[in-house]
Formats: C-alpha cells, sequence, structure tokens
C-alpha cells in the first residue's frame, strides 16, 4: 500500500512539472497579448522534433544541441544555442518562414532563404541514441549476471527484464516462429525493447525524456521497413508462388491479374500497418495529456483566475489517468510490433504444401 501511495505521489509531481513546463511555454507563445493561449501550436510544437532539448520550468531555454549542416559554402558545425534565439550565425538561422518553419536555413546575399543538407542532431537523433544506450546496457547487464551467475535467478529489475524476455520469446516468437525462432529473435527482441524504452522516455518530462520518438511517424517508418526487408528477404519459393501465383481459380490469376494484385498490395499494406499503429496509440496519448493541461491554462485565459483553478484538480486527475494508461499501452504497442513481425516473417518462411494421398 505504501509502495502504491509514493508511485501515486510520484507520477502526480510529474504531471504538475508537465502543467508548470506548458504554463510557460504557453506564455510564450502567446502573441504578446495576456492571457491568451495558442493551444494548438503548443501541442504540435510538443509533439515536434527541435534542435535543442527544453529545460523544465522553462521552455524558452534550451540544452543546445549539434548543427551540422552543409550549405553553399561547405560545412558548418556549431551548438543551436547560438541560433535558437532568432540570431543568424555564419550565415545560419531556424526559420520563420512557411516553406522552412523552424529549419535551419541558410540566408544567401540576396537575402532568401536556402535549405542546406541537414544532419543535426535535434532532440528526437538524440533520444533515438539515448534509448539504444540503455538496451544496450539493460540486454548486457543480464548477459554479465549470467556469466557470473549461472543459471540462477535474478532479482529486482534484471529479475524484472528477464521475466520480460522470457514471455516475449517463449511465450510469443517460439510459437509463431518454431525452429526459426532463434534465427529471428535477435531482431524481434531488439525491436521490442527499443520501441518500449523509447515508448517509456516520452511520458517522462524531463530529460532525458520528453522527446516524441515513437509518436514521430518517421522512426516508425524505419522499424516497419526493417520488418518488411526482413519479411521479403527471407521469402520461400512457396511465399513468393502464392503472391505471383495463388491456389485460387484461374479467372482470378489470368488474363485478369485480381488475385496477384491483392497479393502484391499485402506486401506493403503489412508494414504500414506496423507503422500507423505504432505512431497513432503513441501520438494521441501524448497529444490527450498536453490537451488535459491545457485545460487549466485555456478556461484561465478565457474566464478567470478562479474558473482556471477550479480546473486544476479534474485535470490533473484526468492527466494522471492518461499516464498510467500510457505505461499500459508503451507494453501493450511494443508488444503488438513485435507479435504482428513474428506473424508476418513466419508467413514469408512458410514451406511447400503438401497433400496426403489415401
Amino acid at each position: 500500500m505504501k509502495s502504491k501511495i509514493i508511485t501515486a505521489v510520484v507520477a502526480l509531481v510529474i504531471v504538475v512539472l508537465m502543467g508548470m513546463g506548458y504554463d510557460s511555454s504557453a506564455r510564450h507563445h502567446s502573441h504578446e497579448q495576456a492571457g491568451e493561449v495558442d493551444v494548438k501550436e503548443l501541442i504540435f510544437e510538443h509533439l515536434g522534433d527541435a534542435y535543442g532539448w527544453e529545460v523544465p520550468f522553462n521552455h524558452s531555454q534550451s540544452i543546445p544541441l549539434p548543427i551540422i549542416v552543409w550549405g553553399k559554402d561547405g560545412l558548418h558545425c556549431f551548438m543551436s544555442n547560438r541560433i535558437t534565439g532568432g540570431e543568424t550565425y555564419e550565415g545560419y538561422k531556424i526559420s520563420t518562414s512557411e516553406d522552412y518553419h523552424g529549419k535551419v536555413v541558410q540566408v544567401l546575399d540576396d537575402g532568401s532563404e536556402y535549405r542546406p543538407w541537414d544532419f543535426s542532431i535535434t532532440k528526437n537523433v538524440a533520444g533515438i541514441a539515448i534509448a539504444a544506450v540503455l538496451v544496450i546496457v539493460m540486454v548486457m547487464s543480464l548477459k554479465r549476471w549470467y556469466a557470473r551467475n549461472g543459471m540462477k535467478a535474478p532479482r529486482r529489475l534484471k529479475g524484472a527484464l528477464e521475466l520480460v524476455v522470457d514471455f516475449v520469446y517463449t511465450d510469443t516468437i517460439r510459437p509463431i516462429l518454431g525452429k526459426n525462432a532463434p534465427k529471428y529473435a535477435s531482431y524481434l527482441m531488439t525491436a521490442f525493447f527499443f520501441i518500449l524504452t523509447m515508448n517509456l522516455l516520452g511520458l517522462i518530462v524531463i530529460f532525458p525524456g520528453g522527446a516524441n520518438l515513437t509518436g514521430n511517424i518517421a522512426v516508425t517508418l524505419v522499424l516497419a521497413v526493417l520488418t518488411f526487408l526482413i519479411t521479403n528477404f527471407s521469402g520461400t519459393k512457396e511465399y513468393w508462388k502464392e503472391i505471383f501465383w495463388p491456389d485460387v481459380p484461374v479467372m482470378l490469376k489470368f488474363p485478369a491479374p485480381i488475385m496477384p494484385l491483392v497479393e502484391l498490395l499485402g506486401i506493403f499494406t503489412k508494414p504500414m500497418a506496423l507503422m500507423i499503429r505504432l505512431f497513432a496509440n503513441m501520438m494521441s496519448g501524448h497529444m490527450v495529456v498536453i490537451v488535459l493541461i491545457s485545460l487549466i491554462f485555456v478556461f484561465t485565459s478565457q474566464f478567470s483566475v478562479g474558473v482556471g483553478a477550479g480546473t486544476i484538480v479534474p485535470s490533473l486527475a484526468f492527466t494522471l489517468f492518461m499516464l498510467l494508461l500510457d505505461t499500459l499501452i508503451s507494453f501493450i504497442q511494443a508488444y503488438v510490433f513485435t507479435l504482428l513481425s513474428a506473424i508476418f516473417i513466419s508467413m514469408a518462411i512458410v514451406e511447400p504444401h503438401t497433400h496426403e494421398t489415401k
């Protein structure tokens, strides 16, 4: 009971910190009009990428990240704090124009903006690197435990990690892939823990969390493409036969290749489903939390401080509930991505069908 109370208090403190951070961000985007809150801009600024990592309690400042661009005059490397305040450094700035809003651009001699090749370490890139390091540390710590202690069962965090590994591999990957499970387990297990880590980091307000990684469709696209490549490069002769010449009546294959087109389309719709499912679920969770917190400031700006104060308790209560729900969804979405990837791979390594004769 005591641990549950402590957990609830910690979660509530996190929510309050989030609210304080959003309050300062809302003031920053007030269009210089007292009390006006641009919720739409606030939401998409938080969910989008950035060239710096916001400092808690003060979103007008950020932890600088490396800017690496290749413009018309060659390679330039500098820290983002040189241009995040609206300044121009070495001919580069963060654009406020409609075409390149929020992106680093090079200001040419005639005043026009040129979009250079951008290899900058943005918040999302740094977040992905942090997630990768955390996954490596977790896995290597469990490996070292077994190297030192043999088959003795670990406890505490390592025990929980072993439980998750056993569940995902023994109860999910192996029943689906059978004898091929060891071959593909390294990718599937890595995908599960990588997605789970990114999901959970996105729920943490302060550094090293706060980056909306799996709510970024570019990240989920890369993960889906990896599953797509592994699935189709592992495809057997029977798998490709079922795509281009499926076991259906000939009239559905020739002269109008209806079923081959449907099967060929399915090759691409499967990874698209992986991409969109993960992206949509995580994006919507982040968005709901921000909207619930923003209600406090919206009611304050539209009505009065008293009305806004009256929304604090219900808003924080619903936000706490959504954060707990998002934590559960973080596990579910990582598991679903791994499960579906295993199913798609198993469908690609299908053996030739044999029919017994009596």
